[in-house]
């Protein structure tokens, strides 16, 4: 029964709790993305993932906003921080699906591979992050946890250190990285040289000011 439980993680509930569990969640919604149950006993809703990606994304150039590097058509760039985005999903969908959607919305051309869907959970407290494996419903989750996001929320994020798909990233990718790393460097080296250029002339002044010749 468990192993069915995680092959098939959407079928917890029965029809009719699905359907009680509906109701209430529509019943606290304040927002107006509610859930709808279809005659098929398969339902639909929202769910909102806020982006937390460390390294830079590639869209089509015509997308692309804030620091970033061109390679033919496409360009890589930071997103900003605390991007929220809402998807439509049905409870059918996976992980992987509800990720591969979410970059399709978007145009991203990265391949989903390196990319991971996290839950946030508020318990006495604390927080807690955990990476969902590609078989489990974000919707279903969303369902039971209620429509309250600081009791539970969607990330997502590149996949840890030690978890990078190297191989899924392009040739194009890589040099598109390295340009940026080049110019953020070069702009840190800017600011380093004037703080330290700075300091020095404060220091030069203050020298001049104790070792008057007499």
């Amino acid at each position: 029964k468990d192993d069915q439980k995680e092959r098939e993680p959407h079928v917890y509930l029965s029809k009719e709790e699905v359907k009680e569990k509906i109701q209430s969640y529509n019943s606290s919604v304040t927002d107006k993305l509610k859930m709808t149950l279809n005659a098929n006993g398969i339902y639909t809703g929202f769910i909102k993932v806020q982006m937390e990606l460390c390294r830079p994304i590639t869209v089509q150039s015509s997308q692309s906003q804030g620091r970033c590097a061109h390679s033919n058509n496409e360009t890589a760039f930071y997103l900003p921080d605390g991007c929220v985005n809402t998807l439509h999903i049905s409870s059918t969908n996976t992980v992987r699906e509800v990720i591969e959607a979410l970059l399709r919305k978007f145009l991203v051309a990265d391949n989903p591979a390196k990319f991971a869907l996290y839950k946030r959970c508020h318990k006495e407290d604390q927080v807690y992050t955990c990476k969902l494996s590609d078989r489990e419903r974000p919707l279903y989750l969303r369902l039971v946890a209620g429509p309250r996001t600081e009791m539970l929320s969607f990330v997502l994020r590149e996949h840890e250190t030690g978890e990078v798909m190297w191989e899924a990233f392009s040739i194009p990718e890589l040099q598109n990285f390295l340009r940026i790393l080049d110019k953020e460097e070069n702009e840190q080296l800017q600011i380093l040289k004037k703080r330290y250029a700075a300091y020095r002339d404060k220091l030069e002044e203050a020298l001049g000011g104790v070792w008057k010749p007499g």
